[in-house]
């Protein structure tokens, strides 16, 4: 069996944490900002832990 290659585009988006765990950013801040409160565009810098049914799918993308 070959290697499994790296899902590059998957790379730059997400990293793995020491648990296992895959972390990335919000979605909904890269434009028509202008309509959000400055709370929201305040939470949406913060990273956030994937959800665990989509993580399923990045452990394949990124072995």
């Amino acid at each position: 069996m070959p290697k499994i290659k790296t899902h590059r585009g998957a790379a730059k988006r997400f990293k793995k944490t020491g648990t296992g765990k895959f972390k990335g950013s919000h979605a909904f801040h890269s434009h028509i900002l202008g309509k959000k409160s400055a709370k929201r565009k305040r939470n949406l810098r913060k990273s956030v832990v994937v959800h665990p049914s989509d993580a399923a799918r990045l452990q394949r993308l990124l072995p």
